[in-house]
């Protein structure tokens, strides 16, 4: 369903009242148009703080960009920022600063106590009002938990605050801010989270923390269709976020199996019609349910590389109104299946090397939500799950979660009208996401690169007001 006062707002007429009324002025999100556009374009301006880490690596990525970039200078306190490369040139931000930036990317992997977080405001102070729409903030710090003084975790962790409230501050713009938390030694994992967070796949991503671990490093993929090779199966494909993570994961490259419930057959048949994939109709909840996905796999790919955990179902009732069978079958398909095909997976040795798990939790897992607490349960407890397994995947594999906010489906397209607007203006960027932004996260996970992307959830919700 579309967003009617979207399109209105950016009207000149919409515009206006928009703005005498004092109501939200949505911009439009860029999102990908083709495969081979460049992750950036524009002038991006890269800065560190001194001792950084990271600013070398990210240097590299940037340097590979179709962007025009620009390091900071004329601050004692961002000197190693010249250390992003020759294909930087050099911006004093000591001068009036007169172009209008696409990024700001900012390195403070070096900043050890509170005191140094002034590096934050030297760079960002003279530029923040210098990002044009739909533009990124990136941030790469250190993981809080690999410090081993207070004082510096204290610092680390203030990153995560400050990068909240960017985002909140530039959403009017249709700009994102993101935090990447990288682990020591991690620097030559960043390239894949960068490349998204800097991209228009990240359109509806914002105020998120991304920790990035290492990992064994990646062999060469096509960059337009990474997932060349890869088998990948896909639960709920019928329609909506399913239907469009089938779409995205063949469009870079993978061979898709779409699975949902008998009923659903007709339509699932033309989703994977249309990408060249197969389809598998099969009740996730059914007890002989694991056993027959495996046997298909082994059956028709002899394995599989991408597991997406996608299919989930609602039943809201307050909890003194509702019937044990609501809670049963929602705790059943959101959660128990995903474990059952997992274990059945990994017994059974079909989950090739370097393979990726993705499963799909929700804000309503997160701050919880009136009239479900059977859902809100079961997507709080496929974090817990993600967590947990992200410590016993072995051969390269690694699993990680995404928690959609609102998402214009059908299932938000039949939702009384006041609650629908609530949930599109209720985040920074005051709108409603798309099923394409699900699936571009989801992608990003898949990629061969994100390697040390592990144990993450990460929300699509355009940082919204609601939970954490």
């Amino acid at each position: 369903m579309s967003d009617l006062y979207l399109r209105i707002v950016n009207t000149p007429v919409g515009k206006t009242a928009a703005q005498s009324l004092g109501l939200p002025a949505p911009v439009p999100l860029k999102r990908l148009k083709r495969t081979d556009q460049p992750f950036i374009e524009g002038d991006v301006l890269i800065g560190a703080a001194n001792g950084g880490k990271a600013i070398a690596a990210l240097g590299a990525t940037l340097g590979a960009s179709a962007a025009t970039i620009h390091h900071a200078s004329g601050s004692d306190r961002l000197h190693d920022s010249a250390k992003a490369g020759n294909k930087a040139q050099p911006m004093d931000l000591g001068s009036e600063v007169s172009e209008k930036f696409s990024a700001l990317v900012f390195d403070a992997t070096g900043i050890r106590n509170p005191e140094e977080l002034r590096a934050l405001y030297d760079f960002f102070h003279p530029t923040i009002k210098k990002l044009g729409t739909n533009a990124r903030v990136l941030v790469i710090g250190q993981n809080p938990a690999s410090c081993r003084k207070a004082p510096h975790a204290a610092a680390q962790q203030a990153l995560e605050g400050f990068v909240r409230s960017v985002g909140k501050e530039i959403g009017k713009k249709g700009a994102t801010a993101n935090l990447l938390w990288m682990a020591p030694g991690a620097e030559k994992q960043l390239d894949s989270s960068v490349r998204f967070f800097l991209s228009a796949r990240s359109a509806y991503v914002s105020g998120q923390v991304v920790r990035v671990s290492k990992s064994e490093p990646a062999s060469a993929t096509n960059p337009v269709a990474p997932l060349s090779g890869k088998v990948a199966l896909v639960t709920g494909a019928s329609r909506g976020i399913g239907s469009a993570i089938a779409q995205t994961l063949a469009r870079d490259g993978a061979t898709v199996i779409g699975l949902d419930i008998p009923p659903a057959l007709e339509e699932l048949e033309k989703v994977t019609g249309a990408i060249k994939g197969k389809a598998l109709a099969c009740d996730i909840t059914d007890d002989k349910a694991p056993k027959l996905i495996a046997d298909f796999v082994e059956e028709h790919f002899g394995g599989v590389d991408l597991v997406i955990h996608n299919a989930g179902i609602t039943r809201d009732k307050t909890l003194g109104n509702m019937p044990e069978h609501f809670w049963d079958m929602t705790i059943a398909v959101n959660l128990s299946a995903e474990e059952l095909i997992d274990e059945e997976l990994a017994k059974r040795e079909l989950l090739r090397a370097n393979g990726r798990i993705v499963c799909i939790s929700s804000i309503s897992g997160i701050a919880g939500n009136f009239g479900q607490t059977n859902y809100s349960t079961a997507k709080s407890g496929v974090i817990g799950y993600v967590e947990a397994m992200a410590r016993q995947v072995k051969n390269g594999v690694t699993i990680n979660a995404i928690a959609p906010g609102f998402i214009e489906t059908q299932m938000t397209a039949a939702m009384p009208l006041t609650i629908r607007e609530a949930g599109r203006r209720m985040n920074s960027l005051s709108q409603g996401g798309l099923p394409v932004d699900v699936a571009e996260a989801i992608a990003w996970y898949c990629s061969p690169a994100s390697g040390g992307v592990n144990g993450n959830v990460v929300r699509v919700c355009g940082q919204s007001l609601i939970g954490k």
